[in-house]
């Protein structure tokens, strides 16, 4: 079974405590609600306490072009994003050079670039040429468990491949200071910017792991009909404007239970063979929401509850986020996992590690 052998993550530069990010949204959207204090409440309700952006907080109170924001958008998410694959390649038990790479997935929805970002970093690093690109745009919240999905099909395809997944988001780059809507609003509580790459490696990759790991046991992926509007973009002129249903949690509810219960079946498990529960913490709701849905307390959302505390929802790399911290308590091999994450479509995408 492919593993995945290594996971680094990167926090953009500018740390923001939630209480600059209620006083800066009173200072812009007071004057549109009369109620305004009531609104802000999704603040503090949320279990967020600091999260990072990749600009100075003053700056989002300035007007700023689509072109502006997406130029800052491609030069920031290279730089980045040749931290993150430096760091992920640099934590392997044994050396690997980025010539070792066979395929690079890189997984985005907060900004577009033709070439694709991949391409730019493959100018800074030294792949080989021939090394494949999949570039994944659109997945939102659930792109950086789709990533590792893809990853994982690639190397059953390519026994011998080193693979990685590279993962960025710079929410705060499509913020609209003049977008009074309550999506904006309860986007503002919640999004933020990260950046995160793993590498996963197929069963006859010369990449080898001492220790623990996970490997990837099964995925799957599901659309829920007709459901476009729950979550997503709307791209007017000036850029992106965030779609955010209220809904959300309640979806959860009732339509992840049964989606996670017979993706384990079909593998002969249950819930409680699950250990380690590697969720996308979208929010404090969405987690009280899978809490409820599949019947765990709250031991199986501590990590997630914890990087959702420290960063906020990063949209794709999270899950990433997540997953490093599972890894790096070293779970004891037989133990399994599940790994999962929603996003715009409406979709889901599950699955099953086993530590080995």
């Amino acid at each position: 079974m492919p593993k995945i052998l290594s996971v680094s993550t990167l926090k953009p530069p500018h740390a923001v405590q939630q209480e600059q990010a209620t006083a800066f949204t009173r200072s812009l959207f007071s004057a549109k609600y009369l109620n305004i204090e009531r609104l802000l409440t999704v603040f503090h309700n949320g279990d967020i306490e600091t999260r990072n952006v990749c600009m100075p907080l003053e700056w989002y109170g300035q007007t700023h072009g689509f072109e502006e924001r997406n130029n800052l958008y491609i030069q920031q998410a290279v730089d980045f994003g040749v931290q993150a694959v430096q760091a992920c390649l640099a934590k392997t038990e044994t050396p690997i050079e980025a010539s070792m790479i066979d395929a690079i997935f890189f997984i985005s929805s907060s900004g577009i670039a033709t070439p694709s970002i991949e391409a730019r970093i493959m100018n800074q690093i030294e792949f080989r040429d021939d090394t494949k690109r999949i570039p994944i745009w659109g997945l939102g919240c659930a792109g950086g468990a789709a990533g590792i999905s893809r990853a994982y099909e690639y190397c059953l395809a390519f026994p011998e491949a080193n693979v990685l997944v590279l993962s960025v988001e710079l929410c705060s780059l499509t913020f609209q200071k003049d977008d009074y809507s309550k999506s904006n609003l309860v986007g503002v509580s919640l999004f933020s910017d990260g950046i995160a790459c793993a590498l996963v490696a197929g069963d006859q990759s010369v990449m080898q792991a001492k220790k623990a790991m996970p490997t990837i046991v099964a995925t799957t992926s599901k659309l829920m009909p007709d459901s476009e509007n729950v979550m997503g973009w709307d791209v007017k002129n000036n850029g992106l404007y965030v779609v955010f249903s209220k809904s959300i949690p309640a979806i959860i509810t009732s339509w992840l239970g049964p989606f996670v219960h017979a993706f384990l079946e079909n593998n002969g498990l249950t819930k409680d063979d699950i250990t380690h529960f590697v969720a996308h913490p979208g929010g404090k709701k969405v987690l009280t929401a899978y809490e409820e849905a599949l019947a765990f307390d709250q031991t199986k959302t501590a990590i997630p509850r914890d990087v959702l505390r420290n960063n906020g929802n990063m949209s794709s790399p999270t899950i990433l986020y997540v997953l490093e911290q599972f890894m790096e308590h070293e779970p004891v091999a037989g133990e399994y996992g599940l790994m999962a994450a929603l996003g715009p479509g409406f979709c889901g995408e599950l699955l099953l590690l086993k530590w080995e």
